[in-house]
């Protein structure tokens, strides 16, 4: 079974993410409502993929993915940015490729076809992606 681990701050777009992945997609899904959170998380359950929150409270998506590339332990976990602005400022930004990030996709997303779009990501090299 795929694992994945969802780290957003808001209560409905993990439910949301979750139900989707595991309905759609099969997927084995934890969830994380803060950046410090999920890094312990991502430390003691090694998932698959990590779909992260750009924007959020104290430890925002850019540290949160700077800590997790600092890491034994999650320095080789796919990331995929999740964001409610998905403006061509942050999807062009050379910063997030250069931490690894494999794809930044919209928060708008259709549920049914969410786990194909993350295992169609995964399933291309991480330098080609935008969302």
């Amino acid at each position: 079974m795929k694992r994945i681990l969802v780290i957003d701050d808001e209560d409905d777009i993990r439910e949301v993410v979750q139900l989707s992945l595991e309905v759609s997609g099969g997927w084995e899904v934890f969830t994380a409502a803060s950046g410090k959170e999920g890094i312990e998380i991502a430390k003691q359950q090694r998932p698959d993929v990590i779909l992260l929150d750009v924007m959020m409270p104290d430890l925002d998506g850019m540290e949160t993915l700077h800590r997790l590339r600092s890491q034994g332990e999650t320095v080789e976990i796919p990331v995929i940015l999740l964001t409610a602005k998905v403006a061509s400022y942050i999807q062009n930004d050379p910063n997030y490729y250069q931490l690894g990030v494999w794809a930044i996709l919209p928060k708008l997303f259709d549920p049914l076809t969410f786990g194909a779009k993350i295992l169609e990501i995964l399933s291309q090299p991480s330098t080609t992606h935008s969302g």
